[in-house]
């Protein structure tokens, strides 16, 4: 039998490092077809030299809304579909809220918010038209469970969020599904950016979970169509717990949060 992936086209955003190529290797293994997207087309090619299989790469930068157009109607010139689209190009700066500019609020909404906006708006008409189709966002734990120093990434990923929640409702009977994946600390380049002197990693490396387990999460995700995921599953835990008694968890959980 087949794999469901097969023959699948995944147009994946933010493919040249980390989870994104890490996805992009695991899709190709199982016969799907990984379109790659991101600011480094040399990345790219480096990246492309291992992976088997059908797949196709392409230079774009999702703040560019001229781009974004440009690459996706030529996916769609070539293989006449996106059957998926994982929107995971983002990164992160953890700053002290009255140490951060205003600029880093709108750049990092542009990327990670706008970036998933902007691709999405390309995609789905095409999706409606064909009656079928799958969006996945890569969100964060952040977007839920938001801590000191993270004021403009924890902003983007509830902004991700409820994009995705709003969407899903609005796309069903459609024939498209829209997932989110939230994952917590993994060990990827992200934390060369978001944490240079590597504070936040020491403290959470007893709890950073490896790329490839959130790879293969997000690519199970893709396959059985999951409405939302939180990585790890204790996490999950900490994020009902807050919820439902916020001032509760402020107190007795509010400087073990902090480790940035």
């Amino acid at each position: 039998m087949k794999d469901k992936l097969h023959n699948k086209v995944v147009l994946i955003t933010g493919a040249s490092s980390g989870i994104g190529a890490l996805v992009a290797k695991l899709l190709a293994e199982r016969g799907a077809i990984p379109i790659l997207t991101a600011r480094s087309i040399d990345k790219l090619r480096e990246l492309s030299e291992a992976i088997q299989g059908e797949h196709a790469i392409f230079e774009m930068d999702v703040t560019s809304q001229e781009q974004v157009s440009q690459v996706i109607s030529q996916v769609y010139s070539r293989y006449g579909r996106i059957d998926v689209l994982l929107n995971n190009a983002g990164y992160g700066e953890f700053l002290p809220f009255t140490d951060t500019s205003l600029e880093h609020f709108q750049e990092i909404m542009d990327v990670n918010y706008m970036g998933t906006v902007r691709c999405t708006h390309a995609v789905v008409p095409h999706m409606l038209q064909a009656g079928q189709g799958h969006i996945v966002n890569v969100a964060s734990i952040a977007g839920k469970l938001a801590t000191a120093k993270s004021t403009g990434y924890s902003a983007t990923k509830h902004a991700v969020l409820g994009f995705t929640n709003a969407l899903r409702q609005e796309m069903q009977g459609k024939g498209i599904r829209v997932s989110a994946v939230n994952p917590g600390p993994i060990d990827t380049p992200f934390f060369d950016r978001a944490d240079p002197n590597g504070t936040y990693v020491s403290n959470v490396r007893w709890f950073m979970m490896s790329a490839d387990k959130v790879a293969r999460a997000i690519v199970m995700v893709i396959e059985k169509g999951k409405a939302e995921l939180d990585l790890p599953w204790t996490a999950s835990i900490g994020v009902k717990f807050m919820q439902v008694f916020p001032r509760v968890s402020d107190t007795l959980f509010g400087r073990f949060m902090n480790k940035k």
